[in-house]
């Protein structure tokens, strides 16, 4: 039964490929008795000379359809190698809504399109890099990655130490959304959840996944090993701010051709920011750029009068051990070394509120069917701000950081948005919303 289907499927592949040689055969015959050849469009003489270079025209046609060759450079760029290869060069959308309200074009890079479903992709893959070149990490030999992430690095970082041969060990907060430790659970990674503290206290995320890092291998009784534990600190590690600096500010210029007229964007850890600033205006010198900057967060402060303050820092205001707010992955009241970066870089900064980022997450399902989580949400905000502020015709270029589906237990949650005070409507259909 077999030997027969493979019978049957050698005759229709040479069916096929007879039925496809007479076609073009048929098609260049007609053409030839028309008078038409592959070096003119006039009607030449019917020489025996120049039939028979027609006939080794189409000769050269059909083989080159059966064989279709690429070269080896083509081939490169068609085909990528693994994960890796699936970062980076996202495609960058026009979001029609925000546009036509505000008469200016507002494009956002599609950062959710990463393999990791966020723009830490590409810091995951820069910081490991680096790693690797200076030795720090080999391969295959037992090294642990370890990092305290609110979630999106962590999930990229778990996903490329697989891709590696690597382990990874993620310390996060208890309060994040509870789908992010669930995904890096399934990813493989150790997690490890703590309660949200000042980053003073030495059990505050980042400082105890440092210290997990220092202790790993120490005590485990195996002798000498070549195994590491190495700490990715994305919030200080430099190869944040360089893989935003090489890959994604390059990524808008050309996608823009070079005309954007203002950048907006929140920070974190600053290096998305910093890198994209810097790369740009090195090439624009008339661009401005924006930091936008959620409520409970220092950094507004910061660019504005150079004082790394929030109002909720008020001894009886805070209402969450960390920044006071509801989005996840932007604002921070402490000075990275990746934000440092983007000194004399920043422009102006603007504060969006919980309630506006609700809103403006729920208006775009509404109107563009676009699903985002609560840092894109702030981008979208400002995005919106800068373009009236700046008026009609410009083109304004944000982020949309990750997807709504990482934030569904927070962010997309209406009743913990109503334990809040925030007012979570059924359909947002306008503006409005943004004072």
């Amino acid at each position: 039964m077999l030997e027969s289907l493979s019978d049957r499927s050698k005759h229709i592949a040479i069916g096929a490929a007879v039925g496809v040689l007479f076609t073009l055969s048929t098609t260049a015959i007609v053409l030839a008795s028309r008078g038409f050849d592959s070096h003119s469009k006039k009607n030449p003489s019917h020489t025996s000379g120049r039939n028979s270079r027609r006939r080794s025209s189409i000769g050269e046609t059909i083989s080159n359809f059966i064989h279709l060759p690429k070269a080896k450079a083509e081939q490169e760029q068609l085909i990528c190698d693994g994960v890796a290869g699936l970062i980076g060069n996202t495609p960058m959308m026009r979001i029609k809504s925000l546009s036509d309200a505000t008469g200016c074009q507002i494009l956002a890079k599609a950062e959710f399109l990463n393999p990791g479903g966020s723009t830490k992709d590409r810091v995951a893959l820069s910081m490991i890099n680096t790693a690797e070149k200076q030795h720090i990490l080999t391969p295959g030999n037992g090294s642990t990655i370890f990092e305290g992430t609110v979630g999106s690095t962590g999930i990229s970082l778990a996903m490329m130490a697989k891709a590696r041969g690597y382990n990874a060990w993620i310390v996060m907060p208890d309060d994040v959304a509870l789908e992010k430790s669930q995904l890096l659970e399934k990813l493989g990674a150790h997690v490890e959840k703590v309660r949200p503290v000042s980053i003073v206290d030495k059990n505050q995320f980042v400082n105890l996944a440092k210290r997990r890092a220092q202790e790993f291998g120490k005590d485990d009784g195996a002798g000498p090993s070549d195994k590491t534990g190495f700490f990715a600190d994305q919030f200080e590690n430099l190869a944040n701010f360089e893989a935003h600096f090489t890959t994604t500010g390059p990524e808008i210029y050309r996608q823009t051709r070079g005309n954007v007229d203002a950048i907006v964007m929140g920070a974190g850890t600053g290096g998305t920011l910093a890198g994209v600033a810097k790369y740009l205006k090195a090439l624009l010198p008339d661009l401005r750029t924006y930091l936008v900057d959620p409520q409970g967060s220092g950094l507004f402060n910061k660019v504005k009068y150079n004082i790394m303050y929030s109002p909720t820092e008020k001894e009886g205001k805070r209402k969450r051990h960390q920044v006071d707010t509801v989005v996840e992955g932007v604002g921070i009241n402490r000075l990275t070394r990746n934000f440092a970066m983007s000194e004399g870089f920043i422009d102006d900064a603007i504060r969006v509120t919980d309630q506006e980022a609700v809103d403006m997450a729920r208006y775009l399902v509404n109107q563009e069917g676009l699903f985002i989580g609560s840092s894109s949400a702030v981008n979208c905000v400002g995005a919106v701000r800068i373009a009236r502020e700046l008026g009609p015709g410009h083109t304004i270029v944000t982020l949309l950081c990750d997807s709504g589906q990482r934030h569904l237990t927070k962010f997309w949650n209406d009743e913990y948005l109503a334990k809040q005070g925030l007012e979570v409507k059924d359909v947002v259909d306008n503006l409005d919303f943004i004072v």
